[in-house]
């Protein structure tokens, strides 16, 4: 699947905007700084670089991805204006124009009308999406008319350009100013501002590239989203991507506890300061068994080529493990079901009911997790046989 790239499709702002910002932060920041570096402080510059690009980059990551995009949690209008406010200073479209982008990419991860698609190649995923407009032209933004309703939103889509401008370029710009003169805004601009920004837009851009290519597929091979902890390092959290795409709706990517995702956990610091609500978990047993089916359909290959190396007693042991696992799960689903049923329909159902359909849905997770525990012992011992 290829391409084609037309000059005619080029967006001609867009393209020099972003090779503009790349060749100053290239060629012209390291000429200002041999020339001026041993006047500029660089304690304050370093500060300010490290607070926009922490404001700018979490404020797409948690704002425009988590918040906006996937509703995965609800937020108090501080929370939103500062990540709208931030959120433009990436200069990567409104928030409306980006959130559309993205949940077509998940609607259609791997396919035509996925804006990023990897399969059309590592550049146009990267930034090739970005520099060229699509062959059947924009598309309209008829899949955030939720997000239309909020005023905020409405008055980031009219002004985020400007926005992005006088905060992402000129506040550095002002501070650098106030506490060194011309040098320091000079200084300013090109360390906060536009080398901040050109690191904002590749740790974006990466997510839609590298975290397509590079790592692991935890959890599905639905799609090509890889989990890889190494890109997490660079993306506020967001490298755990084959998590994100199948729990999209998960407030987490980095799901397990050591796993780094600052995203998450300023996520986690604002609810406790009553700032955010609602987050949205998958639950744990829900995670646990689709890395328990990727992990067998991963093993069944293995089984294929080297079943004859695997005594009787252990294949008899993984084959009992599966099968109590499928059942428990299938026990928990019901169970599930029947008890969110049941509180839909309060009116018609007494408290004794209730209560039975609780006890029967606690003791389905207690069974289920017990069956998660014999399967992973069960496949433990295969992988022994294996190695």
């Amino acid at each position: 699947m290829k391409f084609s790239y037309r000059l005619h499709h080029l967006r001609w702002v867009s393209a020099i905007f972003l090779i503009g910002t790349l060749l100053t932060t290239l060629i012209g920041l390291p000429v200002f700084l041999y020339h001026f570096g041993g006047q500029i402080n660089w304690w304050l510059h370093g500060a300010v670089f490290v607070g926009m690009f922490t404001a700018s980059g979490l404020s797409i990551t948690l704002g425009y991805h988590r918040l906006f995009s996937h509703l995965s949690f609800k937020a108090s209008w501080p929370v939103r204006l500062f990540t709208l406010v931030f959120g433009a200073t990436a200069m990567e479209n409104s928030a409306l124009e980006w959130c559309s982008d993205h949940r077509r990419h998940h609607k259609h991860t791997d396919k035509k009308n996925d804006p990023y698609n990897i399969n059309l190649g590592f550049f146009h995923a990267h930034i090739g999406w970005v520099l060229f407009r699509p062959v059947g032209g924009e598309v309209p933004l008829i899949n955030v008319n939720d997000l239309k309703a909020d005023p905020l939103i409405r008055w980031q889509h009219k002004w985020w350009g400007a926005i992005g401008i006088m905060v992402g370029f000129g506040l550095p710009t002002l501070i650098g100013w106030l506490a060194e003169g011309g040098i320091g805004a000079l200084a300013g601009l090109l360390i906060g501002g536009v080398t901040r920004l050109v690191m904002v837009h590749h740790m974006t851009f990466f997510i839609n590239s590298l975290c397509h290519t590079l790592g692991r597929q935890t959890y599905s091979t639905e799609c090509t989203a890889k989990d890889s902890w190494f890109m997490a390092l660079f993306t506020f959290g967001e490298g755990y991507h084959n998590f994100h795409h199948e729990f999209q709706h998960d407030y987490r990517n980095g799901v397990k506890p050591w796993q780094f995702d600052p995203t998450k956990w300023s996520i986690r610091a604002l609810e406790k300061l009553g700032l955010v609500s609602s987050l949205r978990r998958v639950p744990n047993e829900v995670i646990a068994v689709a890395e328990i089916w990727e992990k067998q359909r991963r093993l069944d290959e293995r089984l294929s080529v080297h079943r004859e190396t695997i005594c009787e007693k252990a294949q008899r042991l993984f084959a009992e493990a599966q099968e109590e696992l499928a059942a428990a799960h299938e026990t928990w689903e019901k169970s599930k079901k029947e008890y969110a049923h049941a509180l839909r329909q309060q009116l018609d159902t007494t408290k004794e009911q209730l209560g039975e359909l609780k006890e029967q849905m606690e003791q389905s997770v207690l069974e289920l997790r017990q069956a998660i525990r014999d399967w992973h012992n069960a496949h433990q011992g295969i992988i022994l046989q294996l190695a």
